[in-house]
Formats: C-alpha cells, sequence, structure tokens
C-alpha cells in the first residue's frame, strides 16, 4: 500500500503567463507557495476476490473490470500511462475540489507518485510535474497552465520562470521573520461558489493575443512582489497593495475571471481593511485570499462572518511518500482484459 501527501497552492502573480501559447512567445513566471491543506491518495493492488479488478473512490465509487470503462478521465489516464494493472484507488483531500487551489493538478501529481512508488520506480519532483503536466495538458486535453502541477511537486514559497525550453523553480530568498510575517498577513476565506478551471482557461487561451497588454503587465509585477518580498528594506505591506494592482488587471483578462458576487465580497474585504487580495485560480469562484495587516484583521472577520476563513501555515516539502508497504504483483498473471 502506498499513501502520498501532496500540497493545494496559492498562486500570487504572474497566473497567465504559465500558460504555453504565451510563454513560449514572451516568457511568462509566476510566484506561488504551497500551503499545509493537502489531498492524500492511497493506492494499491486489489485482492482478487472479487467480481471486478479495479476499484475507484472519490466523490463517487467506480468498480469495473475494464479500464476504457471509467469515468475519472484523469486516472483512466494516467492507468494506461504507467500500464498500471488490478487497483485500488482512493482520494481524500483537506478542501473541495474546483475552488481555485490547483486541486486537480494537486491530485495528478500525487496519484502519479503514489502510482511509480507502486511499480518501485523513483521519480524526481521535476519529474512528476513533467509528468502530470502531460497527463492533464495533453492526454487528458485539459486546458490551462504549467504552474499548479510545479507548486504541487516542489512545494514552497518561488518564482517559477517560463520560457520556451520550459522551466525553472527558484525558492525565494527570505528571512524566517519575514515569512512568518507575510503568512500572517493573508486571511483565506472559502466563497462557497465552485467551477471548472478548465472552461475558464479556454476563454483566456482563446484570447491571449487580445490580452497581451494586460499578460504583460501581470508578468512585470512578478518582479515588483520578489523584490519586496527579498528586500527586508522594503514594506512589505506593499506586497499586500500589489495584490490588489494585480487582481484588477487580472479580470481583464477574461470575461469569466469575475463575477458581480464576487466583486461584491472583493469590495466588502477592501472596505474592511484589506490592503488588497484576489481570487485564487482561474476565476469564477472558490476562495477569497487577502492581504490584511494585523490591527485590521478583526474587521475583516466581521466582514466576512457569514463565510468560512481557512487558517493556514506555508509548507515547503511538495508531494511525498508518507507510507509505503511494497506488494508483490505478478502483472503477468492480470485478470484485467
Amino acid at each position: 500500500m502506498i499513501i502520498t501527501k501532496t500540497p493545494f497552492r496559492m498562486s500570487f502573480f504572474g497566473g497567465g503567463t504559465d500558460m504555453p501559447q504565451f510563454f513560449e512567445r514572451y516568457g511568462g513566471a509566476v510566484l506561488s507557495t504551497s500551503f499545509d491543506k493537502y489531498a492524500y491518495v492511497t493506492v494499491r493492488h486489489l485482492p482478487r476476490f472479487f467480481d471486478y479488478s479495479t476499484e475507484l473512490i472519490y466523490a463517487k465509487t467506480e468498480r469495473i473490470n475494464r479500464i476504457d470503462d471509467m469515468e475519472h478521465p484523469m486516472v483512466r489516464n494516467a492507468i494506461k500511462m504507467l500500464d498500471m494493472k488490478e487497483l485500488h484507488i482512493s482520494y481524500d483531500a483537506d478542501l473541495p475540489a474546483r475552488t481555485g487551489l490547483g486541486t486537480s493538478s494537486t491530485f495528478a501529481v500525487g496519484l502519479l507518485n503514489a502510482f511509480y512508488c507502486l511499480k518501485g520506480q523513483y521519480r524526481s519532483k521535476k519529474e512528476l510535474a513533467n509528468d502530470a503536466i502531460y497527463l492533464e495538458r495533453t492526454l487528458c486535453n485539459e486546458a490551462g497552465g504549467w504552474q499548479d502541477q510545479i507548486a504541487a511537486a516542489f512545494g514552497g514559497l518561488n518564482r517559477i520562470d517560463f520560457n520556451e525550453r520550459g522551466y525553472h523553480v527558484n525558492p525565494l530568498i527570505i528571512s524566517p521573520e519575514r515569512k512568518i510575517k507575510l503568512n500572517d498577513s493573508l486571511m483565506l476565506f472559502f466563497t462557497g461558489f465552485t467551477r471548472l478551471s478548465s472552461q475558464i482557461q479556454k476563454s483566456t487561451t482563446a484570447s491571449i493575443e487580445d490580452k497581451h497588454g494586460q499578460l504583460m503587465k501581470m508578468l512585470s509585477l512578478v518582479d515588483e512582489a520578489q523584490d519586496i518580498l527579498e528586500n527586508p528594506s522594503k514594506d512589505l505591506d506593499d506586497f499586500g497593495r500589489l495584490l490588489d494592482k494585480s487582481w484588477r488587471l487580472k479580470k481583464q483578462t477574461g470575461s469569466e475571471i469575475s463575477t458581480g458576487s464576487i466583486d461584491g465580497l472583493y469590495e466588502k474585504g477592501i472596505k474592511a481593511g484589506a490592503l488588497g487580495g484576489k481570487l485564487l485560480g482561474a476565476g469564477g469562484g472558490g476562495f477569497l485570499l487577502f492581504y490584511v495587516q494585523p490591527e485590521k484583521q478583526a474587521a475583516v472577520r466581521k466582514a466576512f462572518s457569514d463565510l468560512m476563513e481557512v487558517p493556514f501555515k506555508f509548507e515547503n516539502a511538495g508531494t511525498r511518500v508518507i507510507y509505503y508497504t511494497p506488494e508483490a504483483f505478478d502483472k503477468k498473471t492480470s485478470i484485467e482484459e
């Protein structure tokens, strides 16, 4: 049996510039972090006592004998990709899916990590990120960028640079005290709305050329944000003000990025004392992140008393195996068709 633990991510700056349609021509960069909310994937070989050969448990339960009959496209394609046989797979998470935290990519990374481990094969964090990008963007044909898979695999507070040759992960050089202050200045609220990121990404992808100017401005903000975090002489509160600038730019990159309800919630947070914030993910709903000075946090919390606040801490480990018991399995005698 294998159990993997893979973190969710929050993206601060540069979202949209991680789309290959953009960064292969203009370059791209994202500033993001993983945090201490996780997806857990359990994988083992299914004992041969049942009238089905594969069992998958997530929001629903699938029990099948033919992989082509599996409804979950990511798991179906991952099984084919790595030629897995006779599996029991279960998925649990600290936060709901379709909420802007890269949940789909986190699951993809954790699933592939578990599959490779069950096969007795080691894969580096970069290899897992690359495999997850291939699984989601090529095999599943889902629209979107590359940042989620990379953040889930590597973990940590990073700047990720993209170009026509691929990407590079650069950990931010920030003092522990300043990093704690940043963490303590961020507040996360669940709006209750959910959406499919890939659907929103399709509308954004279709208009990348039209939104070139906004995306280039969003790209330039990555440098500014990095300088604020790494330069101890800079006012950390400027990070919050820059979030506000970035969010207002991002809303111009797609008609489905925000809604009237989200805009109302965002402005309520600003009015209550937040310096800036953003809707996490591709847009349309999910989690609102605000940068709030400690003395204003009670007022913001009161303003959102009808929403769920999710306390969190940054994490650095990325995807990892937390339980490993090797199993003997003879693929040659597999009962799967």
